[in-house]
């Protein structure tokens, strides 16, 4: 499937602005998602505390590629209204301290390993220099807004 721009993936999640972490989205298909980013680096970046950027941010990061990827998975379907969660993180590992400290893009890829009626599991790996730094696996359920 086709790339998609910092634009583009930000109207596939709630929030925008800086808050929108992702930078491009190389690749993606029926299951997998893989993105690009060099936000990590930003010295205003708004997760940053103390003046670092801890490696547990990386989950918001990979909670966005999941959240990219099940509004590009259903775009035919009706969307206003609806919004995703993450549920739960499992068996996640940490290699480094913090992700701010790198010249490097970030990638962040993301599979999904099962769809129910409004959940999602997703298996997710960042990594930086072709290295994984984080791992684990979340699930994602979708929930009406009113």
């Amino acid at each position: 499937m086709p790339p998609l721009t910092k634009d583009e993936i930000g109207r596939l999640l709630p929030h925008g602005g800086s808050m929108c972490l992702l930078d491009t989205v190389e690749a993606w298909d029926e299951t997998t998602i893989r993105c690009r980013t060099a936000t990590h680096r930003d010295s205003n970046h708004p997760l940053r505390y103390r003046g670092r950027l801890s490696v547990s941010v990386g989950l918001e990061y990979a909670a966005q590629a999941m959240g990219v990827h099940v509004g590009l998975l259903d775009r035919d379907r009706q969307t206003v209204g609806r919004i995703g969660y993450v549920g739960s993180v499992r068996d996640v590992t940490f290699a480094i301290d913090r992700l701010d400290d790198t010249v490097s893009d970030l990638i962040v890829e993301a599979t999904r390993l099962a769809e129910g009626d409004q959940s999602y599991m997703y298996r997710f790996t960042l990594l930086l220099d072709n290295r994984t730094i984080i791992e684990g696996r979340a699930s994602i359920f979708i929930k009406a807004v009113s």
